[in-house]
């Protein structure tokens, strides 16, 4: 199995291209659900790593979740302190479309507590968006 690093640390400015960038493309409703606004990236604090594989072309998509690379990830990452952060069915809660090849290190207490209980980083701190 093999696993590349397909973004790692970003810069405000690196994050504010890739935005603007998609927001030409996609417009900003829809980039706003994978896509950060600079300044709110969680690359941007160095604890955040996409991944990716040869089974998807080494492409940030969906199906990766779904690769022997990608099921490895669901199952073992939080053994190494990283939970997936955008889970499937949970764009309501984060804000952000599932993102099986986004890992967010949180150490090793809290990817298996999060993991055991089957729910996303703002479930398990109790944060929830308010309809404001």
């Amino acid at each position: 199995m093999e696993l590349v690093a397909a973004s790692g640390y970003r810069s405000y400015d690196r994050q504010k291209r890739i935005y603007d960038r998609n927001v030409e493309v996609y417009g900003k409703e829809e980039t706003d659900t994978f896509s950060a606004q600079p300044g709110t990236s969680e690359h941007q604090t160095g604890l955040a790593m996409d991944v990716t594989s040869a089974q998807v072309a080494f492409k940030l998509e969906q199906s990766f979740g779904e690769t022997s690379e990608g099921e490895w990830l669901a199952d073992h990452a939080h053994e190494y302190g990283f939970i997936i952060r955008y889970r499937e069915g949970a764009k309501d809660i984060t804000g952000y479309m599932y993102e099986p090849w986004h890992l967010r290190y949180v150490g090793k207490e809290i990817s298996s507590d999060v993991h055991e209980q089957a729910v996303t980083l703002e479930e398990f701190f109790g944060l929830y968006p308010s309809d404001e």
